[in-house]
């Protein structure tokens, strides 16, 4: 945080400021693995505590229902055409508050409760709001998963296209939360046209890769395509949804005034300022970096014995399941961010243990890419991952290598943190 920012929270809330300095301090000194975290630039900051959050502003540019509206649309609709170009849509709603409204919106817009609805199922990979049974998306509307083949841990398209004949889904999702491997979007868009489907791709992990070319993109080939806007795109915790200009109608009047009220006009112009600078070339070589630093982070830890799922990654993402190490994915997770690396425990496809303690862990390779980190850090880091592994109750381990990853960090100033 700037010196004179700090300092005026810290007159009037101390405790507050620091806990933010110390926040600030953790994720300066650790490695940030977690595969859904990154670090938004100066300016991104910058936009998202600024004056504009004092502004209620519910419609859309031009359409407002309170007045002293000329800057917010003119914002708002920045972000909105930076978004098309960007991703080459043919309309983009930027008002989602995250990803889950953003998600819950498309089933408001197309479906009536009780409708099929097919996603990839949460144990292999998928997501919360793809029509799992805990979700309002799984007790509204009745829902259908697909899952991984038990040998190869992949998408069986065939097995997806029998599933959707079968079941006659009137939305089908593709995306999720722990996927490793490149998501075919254009074949389930096949599979949705030939059932009759509305064919949503979720592409929250991978919006920043798919913007820069390092991912096929969905948006083609989809009805509608949601996303978060943090993550790979490396903006602020917002939410965007984009789709066929037939469908726009729909999905603005599913957003406002379907499932919320004023958009956070802050978090506005964050997103905006985040679309700008993926539009740079700088932003294209990040994004496939980050991939080629996954890859070497999971060929390291493959030289090291790990057994991950698939194998390894395409993407920003990795899976390890940690059942050979004999350690579970909570007590490894715990291990590691002792050691100052961050990541979190994951359930595994076909996982006989809890989701709450669960025999995976979950990383990826944003975050450290973001610090300019490149392959011989990332291998680095799995043999730093691997020995804290193998000694998972080593206090005096985790403390020392704790105090590299510091000094590693130090050579790697991360974007927006001054202190």
């Amino acid at each position: 945080m700037h010196p004179a920012l700090h300092a005026t929270l810290a007159a009037v809330d101390p405790e507050i400021a620091e806990l933010i300095a110390a926040e600030e301090r953790r994720q300066r000194d650790k490695v940030r693995l977690i595969a859904s975290e990154n670090y938004v630039s100066g300016a991104v900051l910058a936009a998202t505590g600024s004056v504009l959050t004092n502004k209620y502003s519910e419609g859309y540019p031009g359409k407002r229902y309170y007045e002293g509206q000329q800057y917010i649309d003119r914002v708002e609709q920045l972000c909105i055409d930076r978004a098309k170009s960007l991703f080459g849509a043919e309309h983009a709603n930027v008002q989602p508050y995250s990803g889950s409204p953003a998600n819950l919106a498309v089933y408001f817009a197309f479906c009536k409760p009780g409708d099929t609805v097919m996603g990839m199922g949460l144990p292999a990979g998928g997501h919360l709001t793809h029509g799992w049974n805990v979700s309002i998306t799984g007790s509204y509307f009745r829902s259908v998963q697909y899952g991984v083949r038990a040998d190869t841990h992949r998408i069986d398209l065939d097995e997806v296209r029998e599933l959707a004949r079968k079941e006659k889904p009137k939305l089908m999702w593709a995306g999720g939360t722990a996927i490793p491997r490149t998501i075919d979007f254009a074949a389930f868009g096949e599979i949705a046209r030939e059932v009759g489907a509305v064919f949503a791709a979720d592409i929250a992990h991978i919006a920043g890769l798919v913007a820069a070319g390092a991912h096929p993109s969905p948006v083609a080939v989809a009805d509608v395509v949601s996303t978060t806007t943090h993550k790979t795109l490396r903006g602020p915790r917002g939410g965007m949804l984009m789709c066929k200009a037939s469908h726009q109608k729909a999905i603005d009047r599913a957003v406002f005034p379907g499932l919320q009220g004023g958009p956070h006009n802050h978090t506005t112009a964050g997103i905006a300022i985040a679309l700008k600078e993926a539009h740079d070339d700088a932003f294209k070589m990040y994004a496939h970096q980050i991939v080629a630093n996954a890859r070497a982070l999971a060929a390291k830890l493959v030289e090291l014995g790990w057994s991950l799922v698939t194998g390894g990654t395409d993407n920003h993402l990795i899976l390890a399941d940690l059942t050979e190490k004999n350690v579970s994915g909570k007590i490894g997770a715990k291990a590691l961010d002792a050691a100052g690396m961050e990541l979190n425990y994951n359930t595994v496809p076909f996982d006989p243990r809890k989701p709450f303690d669960p025999s995976g862990i979950r990383f990826g390779t944003p975050s450290v890419t973001s610090r300019g980190m490149r392959e011989p850090e990332m291998r680095q880091i799995g043999a730093w991952m691997d020995a804290v592994i193998n000694a998972p109750s080593d206090a005096g381990l985790h403390e020392r290598i704790a105090g590299e990853v510091r000094e590693l960090c130090a050579k790697f100033p991360a974007p927006g943190i001054l202190v």
